[in-house]
């Protein structure tokens, strides 16, 4: 067979298979978080938040909501962070609240995520 001929049914197959995907993926939620940071990030927003009374003084504003939207273009410091441990692990992420730089330090538990402080930087 010639190499014309092999390319050929190489891409109406490949075609075939991408259009296929597309229709079955197409009304699913479906993600790619392959690295470590997009995966904490993603456990972090899909539990339940606690904020600390300390934060909540200090910070009346900052509520559930302002931390989901940080949350969105975080970044997570794992030389900070503290993640061997076996129960809750202690994450320090980098992210933007109300345009400006803030410090989150979030204790991240099997079933809820405590938010410890919030500072500006």
């Amino acid at each position: 067979m010639k190499l014309f001929y092999r390319l050929g049914y190489y891409l109406v197959g490949f075609s075939l298979g991408l259009i296929i995907l597309t229709f079955v993926f197409s009304g699913k939620k479906t993600t790619c978080n392959y690295g470590p940071e997009a995966r904490v990030i993603r456990d972090l927003a899909k539990k339940k938040v606690v904020i600390a009374p300390l934060v909540k003084e200090l910070y009346p504003n900052f509520d559930s909501l302002a931390y989901h939207q940080a949350l969105q273009k975080a970044s997570v410091n794992f030389g900070a962070s503290t993640r061997g441990l076996d129960s809750c692990k202690t994450y320090q992420l980098q992210a933007y609240w109300q345009e400006k730089p803030i410090l989150l330090q979030v204790l991240n538990c099997e079933k809820t995520v405590t938010l410890e402080s919030l500072n500006f930087h």
